[in-house]
């Protein structure tokens, strides 16, 4: 084959493959890194138990949700700018320097740990160990420098639900595949995947769930979950990027990275 008939080939292979290239990292913001998966245990529930809702009004939401139960919450915002900026790329551009607090991924959040935002995502975002204990599990969630992260978080767009006598506090957060925080409860609050996905467990405040503050999700998924009477089971669902998920007061939650995750909350204190 003539050489010049090579390069044509090769040149237009190459413009087939720049564009998906591109397009995967425009999906998942170059989170997804090759190498090994995450963990088998770490998939979506066989079926959502958590109303999904594109529609919803404030009045509507006062009334069946915000007292009583959560809800997925689709569509009420445009935060596809504060997407953009969240790529791996352009977050290591902007904040690669910059100190991050870490906490340990039990209940209590016991232990904290400062170190460069690039160290954290360059080196600790691989994925849980299941058999890793709570506190030997550092997780980059809450804890934020708003004064040095105000350029990222005033693009960010939160749901336009509020409650009376309440302030919205945000709480970012960047966890590798198979994180999470185990069952803990506190005031209610919204949380919006940006890219990955965030399995959730939810239990009102009156059923206290079976669970080990020092051992992970992942692993209460593994051991504890299976044995579960279908009556006992949390309310459960996984939540995708530019879902926003509300929790009422008190509620018991524990979460599940089933990916390298990208996510705000917005805590109602």
């Amino acid at each position: 084959m003539a050489l010049g008939v090579r390069l044509l080939l090769l040149l237009a292979l190459w413009t087939l493959v720049i564009p998906a290239r591109s397009l995967r990292e425009a999906s998942d913001g170059g989170w997804r890194r090759p190498g090994p998966g995450a963990p088998a245990a770490v998939a979506e529930e066989e079926r959502c138990t958590v109303e999904r809702r594109a529609d919803l009004s404030y009045a509507e939401f006062v009334q069946r949700y915000a007292f009583s139960r959560p809800v997925i919450l689709q569509g009420l915002t445009d935060n596809s700018r504060f997407r953009d900026l969240c790529s791996r790329q352009r977050l290591l551009a902007l904040f690669g320097d910059s100190v991050v607090r870490l906490s340990t991924a039990n209940t209590y959040s016991y232990q904290k740990v400062d170190l460069p935002f690039q160290e954290y995502v360059e080196q600790m975002l691989h994925p849980q160990d299941p058999f890793s204990m709570g506190n030997d599990t550092l997780y980059f969630f809450g804890d934020n420098n708003f004064t040095e992260w105000a350029s990222l978080f005033r693009h960010y767009s939160p749901p336009p639900f509020s409650l009376l006598g309440t302030i919205p506090a945000y709480s970012f957060g960047i966890a590798g595949a198979g994180s999470g925080v185990p069952f803990h409860w506190h005031g209610p609050g919204f949380s919006e995947v940006i890219y990955g996905r965030k399995r959730w467990f939810l239990y009102p405040p009156a059923k206290t769930p079976e669970f080990h503050p020092n051992k992970t999700t992942l692993a209460w998924l593994r051991d504890t979950y299976p044995a579960l009477a279908l009556s006992a089971r949390p309310l459960e669902c996984t939540i995708h990027a530019g879902e926003v998920l509300y929790f009422p007061d008190r509620w018991w939650h524990a979460t599940l990275n089933l990916d390298t995750s990208v996510f705000m909350s917005t805590f109602l204190s």
